[in-house]
């Protein structure tokens, strides 16, 4: 331990007549967090942010199963329930995927309709955006019938080359180029789905500069899953994301952005992402755990949505209703196919 002069300790005491040292120039205000008593322009003014928060919830994903979470949605009826749920509860939008039988994710026109045609029905001016991502045989057919008969408002396109957890996950930039064509030609809008920095650059290159996709455009930063951007600590989630968020932001200075609480940084990230002021994406997608530090699992859709409205009054952006979301996209104040396309209509 250091050997501390007390001696000289006392003699400056003595010498500051025990007082700190303050001169209110500014009296008789002692402090203005927005005026200087020396000019009169502001030296402060209210961040530039959006007012309200988008939150949207992605209801099952196509990886997880009962065994990783036993409160996983998997079947048709369950997803559809699980989706009016939060929708009821005020959330913005829904991001649908859906599974077959054995609980895996499949592009069938007739499962969607089952899921989505209710959901038009009864909120008409909800966004759905789902993940049509052809990996099979006949999928590619399947994913341009969902896309013409217009069950989906907005669908992503992962501009991405990695390894999913165990899984080698590539989307070639001819696949990119096209399917962003097709969303396109369907009246629906192409959302960027980037998983890191990289991606954004596949981005450019392929979607933005070759005019497929104007700006500003809509993005989907999914970090925090292995072999994404990674988030093992507080300090890797804070510099991936602003690293992320920087790159987009480079090349389309107005991007709409939404982050999606993910992995383990799950409701961190999506914290992070509100006070950054970008907009997020809570839900049983993307994660199976409700905090980073704990094994506490999801419980349901309806419990991410109130986590995420919780962040929104906590950084005082209420949360956006369906109608205000249209409205940010660009798209019509209604699905143009709501309660056209039967729920029961097989493929």
């Amino acid at each position: 331990m250091a050997k501390i002069d007390w001696d000289r300790v006392s003699r400056g005491v003595a010498r500051d007549q025990e007082k700190m040292i303050w001169r209110p120039y500014g009296i008789p205000t002692v402090l203005d967090l927005e005026n200087s008593a020396f000019h009169d322009a502001p030296i402060s003014a209210p961040w530039d942010v959006p007012e309200k928060l988008v939150v949207s919830v992605a209801i099952t994903g196509a990886f997880f199963k009962k065994d990783q979470n036993p409160n996983q949605p998997i079947t048709p009826g369950e997803i559809h329930e699980s989706a009016r749920e939060v929708t009821k509860a005020g959330a913005s939008t829904v991001h649908i995927h859906v599974r077959d039988d054995a609980g895996y994710n499949v592009l069938s026109p007739d499962r969607f309709r089952q899921v989505i045609s209710p959901l038009r029905e009864e909120f008409p001016s909800l966004v759905v955006d789902g993940c049509l991502v052809p990996a099979l045989d006949g999928e590619w057919e399947l994913m341009k019938q969902v896309l013409n008969e217009g069950v989906l408002d907005a669908a992503p396109i992962n501009t991405t080359a990695t390894y999913i957890g165990d899984s080698l996950f590539v989307k070639p930039a001819p696949i990119m180029i096209e399917k962003v064509r097709l969303i396109n030609e369907a009246g629906s809008k192409p959302e960027i789905a980037v998983y890191t920095d990289a991606d954004v650059s596949n981005a450019d290159r392929f979607l933005i500069k070759s005019g497929l996709i104007d700006t500003p455009a809509v993005w989907l930063i999914l970090p925090a899953l292995p072999g994404c951007s990674p988030m093992e600590n507080p300090r890797q989630m804070i510099e991936s994301l602003t690293r992320t968020v920087a790159s987009i932001k480079d090349i389309d200075p107005d991007a709409f952005i939404m982050v999606c609480a993910a992995g383990r940084a799950s409701s961190h990230v999506a914290n992070l992402a509100a006070l950054m002021g970008l907009h997020i994406r809570v839900g049983m997608e993307d994660t199976y755990w409700l905090w980073p530090h704990r094994p506490d699992k999801v419980e349901s859709n309806l419990q991410a949505l109130q986590i995420g409205q919780t962040i929104s009054q906590a950084v005082g952006r209420p949360v956006a209703t369906p109608e205000e979301y249209r409205a940010m996209l660009g798209l019509p104040a209604q699905n143009a196919h709501a309660g056209k396309i039967p729920a029961g209509q097989t493929t």
